[in-house]
């Protein structure tokens, strides 16, 4: 089985070929120039391993929460591969894809939304698969949900930038916070793939964004 994975809900554009258990992949810083650089990079990688689209089995990307205009790029180029080449897609959500990234149990996947608020899930591990115990929200650091137990990790670019607010709430709780931790395509490749196997992939219309927040920024009044 042969599957294509992308992100770029953050500031770098992932991208990651998955198969039959071997992933390969590329990653770049691109600030702001994803939508220029994802297709170019997807058909280096294609080349090198020989492939075309068409011998694809399916597409995943990651599907949020994340940088509104990177959700986007990634759902249309899914929706436009999968339409053309008629293959089914998942949306990976990047916390799962963070925590998937991290080598513990239980996990706190944190990422920064800006205007002082995260997006934020807590997971445990259950065999192969990661169990939400908080499904992914949109929050002030400070009111991030408490979890029961000890051991977890947290990770993403909201301990980066929230660490003292966020030790407090999980005081007693949090074992290690893992630095420059950031959703990966290589990762979303690897849940995306037992996704596929199972027959849980969708309809290219349905590559939608998880956008949990409704605006971009705040007004003058709010500021």
């Amino acid at each position: 089985m042969n599957i294509v994975a992308f992100d770029t809900s953050t500031e770098y554009c992932s991208l990651a070929l998955w198969q039959n258990g071997t992933v390969s992949e590329r990653e770049v810083l691109a600030i702001q120039q994803h939508s220029e650089l994802l297709l170019p990079m997807l058909a280096a990688l294609l080349n090198e391993h020989d492939l075309t689209l068409k011998q694809l089995d399916g597409i995943a990307y990651g599907a949020g929460p994340g940088s509104f205009t990177g959700l986007r790029i990634a759902c249309g180029v899914a929706q436009g591969l999968a339409f053309a080449h008629d293959l089914p897609v998942v949306g990976i959500i990047t916390l799962e894809a963070m925590a998937q990234q991290v080598n513990a149990e239980r996990v706190l996947a944190a990422l920064d939304a800006r205007m002082g608020e995260i997006y934020f899930a807590a997971y445990e591990k259950s065999g192969a698969d990661w169990l939400p115990v908080h499904v992914p929200l949109l929050c002030r650091p400070e009111a991030a949900p408490t979890v029961t137990g000890q051991s977890w990790v947290g990770c993403g670019s909201g301990f980066d930038g929230h660490a003292d607010a966020l030790k407090n709430v999980y005081a007693g709780r949090l074992q290690q916070i893992m630095p420059d931790c950031h959703p990966r395509a290589r990762e979303m490749a690897q849940l995306a793939a037992a996704r596929f196997i199972n027959g849980e992939g969708s309809a290219p219309e349905n590559a939608v964004p998880v956008y949990l927040r409704n605006k971009v920024a705040l007004k003058e009044s709010e500021r």
